[in-house]
């Protein structure tokens, strides 16, 4: 390590944030100490968070990007100027709380086959409750469908300290995510053409493929506010959900499970936009499920080295974090509607 590198760097990707890096921000500078150097990386605003950033933080580090690369290449440009052991992305509207650094780096220094892990993150709204993206570390049922230690669907649970345990996750959150530079750039980062939602999840599945384990580490503990540029119901980021979650099922499931897998999601997919048009009488949603459908057909051949790469390259054949049932099932039939309810149930994980 140079002399004057720090262990951690801390990357916010902001775009027209300046209400939020206004809030936040001061906290996170705070807490960077003597371990972290603390960037915001702007993806071409125009409500003048740069100029904020030069007025107010003078010693946080800046990049400017030409223009708003998403969520997914806005990091990669960004991080690809940075040189540290650790990045640390951050989402702009994360209050972090004391001490909230050290359990992540000390978990990190002490295990050599970690490549990721997050804090357990709360929501600012309701601060007794988890928050939607990523509460206390991510999952995956067999078609795809992610889900939390905290939160499975729309139902988010109250924080009693159930998930205290630091656990081996499949996905950690991109809202507050930590990870080695030198695996993330082996894995190849994060998929650019995502542009947004899900690309932590195919980052951190790529990594288990390749033998790398990705953890929650409660004992950090941020507040998130959720929401700061998509509202949660947005036809935008329904597309954007249903495609990119196609495009990593197609990258990352291996051939004998491919086209089974794939012909359920068409049924499943196609049952969610009816009943968004009938029963929630949501034509935008409706739409968008269906483009999403029609964009992951058109584009999914673009993909294709990539899937042969990732097969090609595999370690690991079923990585830890998959529920092997169908979490559909299990909610709405089964009733287990709690992370605690699917593990007593059905035995997995235990």
């Amino acid at each position: 390590m140079e002399k004057d590198m720090k262990q951690v760097a801390i990357v916010i990707l902001n775009w027209n944030g300046a209400k939020m890096l206004e809030t936040y921000l001061p906290g996170i500078l705070q807490e960077a100490g003597e371990v972290a150097d603390v960037y915001v990386a702007d993806n071409a605003s125009t409500d003048g968070s740069v100029a904020l950033l030069e007025r107010q933080f003078p010693t946080c580090k800046r990049i400017v990007l030409e223009k708003n690369w998403g969520f997914a290449d806005g990091y990669n440009k960004a991080l690809a100027q940075i040189e540290a052991p650790y990045y640390l992305l951050l989402n702009s509207d994360i209050e972090v709380t004391a001490g909230w650094l050290h359990p992540l780096l000390e978990w990190m220094d002490t295990h050599p086959k970690a490549a990721a892990c997050q804090p357990k993150i709360l929501s600012l709204h309701q601060r007794d409750s988890f928050e939607y993206a990523g509460a206390s570390g991510g999952y995956m049922d067999k078609y795809g469908y992610p889900f939390c230690r905290g939160r499975i669907f729309d139902v988010v649970e109250k924080d009693a300290g159930q998930y205290d345990h630091p656990c081996r996750v499949l996905w950690a959150t991109g809202a507050a995510l930590m990870i080695r530079s030198a695996d993330y750039w082996k894995a190849g980062g994060l998929d650019g053409r995502f542009f947004a939602h899900n690309e932590e999840i195919d980052l951190c599945w790529r990594l288990a493929l390749l033998d790398r384990e990705v953890y929650c580490v409660p004992q950090s503990v941020v507040y998130h506010l959720g929401g700061g540029t998509l509202p949660k119901s947005n036809p935008m980021k329904t597309y954007l959900n249903f495609r990119n979650n196609l495009t990593m099922l197609y990258k990352c499931l291996p051939e004998e499970e491919l086209h089974r897998v794939m012909r359920v999601r068409l049924v499943l997919d196609y049952v969610a936009a009816l009943k968004m048009l009938l029963a929630d009488r949501n034509w935008g949603e409706f739409c968008a499920v269906v483009k999403a459908r029609r964009s992951f057909a058109k584009w999914k051949k673009q993909f294709a080295p990539i899937r042969q790469q990732i097969q090609q390259s595999r370690v690991q054949t079923n990585p830890a974090g998959i529920l092997p049932v169908s979490l559909l099932w299990q909610y709405h039939v089964k009733g287990n509607k709690t992370f605690s309810a699917l593990v007593r149930k059905t035995g997995w994980g235990q």
